[in-house]
């Protein structure tokens, strides 16, 4: 299995103060989570007042493993640090749920972007499901993209980093996309919508609403609560529904997501 270039777990509301401070949480932290649970990473995460930006995150893992990558809408662009080499990489979003190599001290510092943010110059759709753009070291400390050298982003800059792309046109937001995914009223035909949605985010607004509700649901399990109450809470005709949605969308039986014991990537609370 290849190396997943984005590598962070489960947070509760308390990491976003934490990860503003950089504090390093352990995936016990997580809700829901059982003992017995072999930790692979730790990690910190932070909101954004980004127009651009969904979230901020780091990790470092602490051993080599496997995890359960789950779909995701979004895209992020991801620095990875492993043996004494940082790279830069450009990852789109992914349509199910796949297992994913952990390699060993390895540090990972991600942006994640709001739906209708786009990089003119790459497809969501041609990076779609693991077909991430690797950019090419200018040193040690920067990277080229459009025939200049940026230095590589890290935590505390990932905004300042994100403005400068923005200036610069590479990196631009479709509101229209964004209030279509979150059902505002756009003043465009729905054929117009739908296909805007699928051009910027390399995905339909039906796919889109799967896998936030795959997302949703796995949150209220580890929570707790029963799983038919989930399948009525999350939008699911009965526990069948859910259960193919969840293999589909994360890999795991509800069961086996309420259980806490196994390793997800980013799943957090809004």
């Amino acid at each position: 299995m290849p190396i997943h270039p984005f590598l962070t777990v489960i947070s509760r509301p308390v990491a976003l103060h934490a990860g503003a401070l950089g504090v390093s949480l352990p995936w016990s932290g997580a809700p829901g989570a059982k003992e017995g649970l072999s930790v692979l990473i730790t990690f910190v995460d932070r909101p954004s007042d980004s127009p651009f930006v969904e979230r901020v995150w780091r990790s470092h893992s602490d051993r080599a493993g496997v995890f359960h990558s789950i779909a995701a809408c979004t895209w992020d662009i991801v620095v990875m640090r492993l043996e004494g080499r940082t790279t830069l990489i450009v990852r789109g979003p992914e349509t199910k749920a796949t297992m994913a190599d952990c390699p060993p001290q390895g540090e990972w510092f991600g942006v994640r972007f709001k739906p209708g943010t786009f990089m003119p110059l790459m497809r969501s759709s041609d990076m779609r499901d693991r077909n991430n753009v690797t950019l090419p070291n200018a040193t040690r400390r920067s990277f080229w993209l459009n025939g200049s050298a940026w230095d590589f982003p890290d935590f505390e800059n990932a905004e300042v980093f994100v403005n400068r792309l923005a200036r610069a046109g590479l990196i631009m937001a479709d509101r229209t996309v964004e209030g279509a995914i979150f059902g505002k009223p756009q003043g465009v035909s729905t054929r117009t919508e739908q296909r805007r949605v699928l051009q910027i985010t390399g995905l339909t607004r039906g796919a889109i609403y799967q896998i936030e509700r795959a997302r949703r649901a796995t949150l209220l399990l580890r929570h707790g609560p029963p799983i038919l109450d989930v399948v009525h809470e999350a939008g699911y005709y009965d526990q069948a529904h859910l259960t193919r949605s969840l293999q589909r969308f994360i890999g795991l039986s509800p069961a086996r997501i309420a259980g806490g014991k196994e390793q997800l990537s980013l799943l957090y609370n809004k």
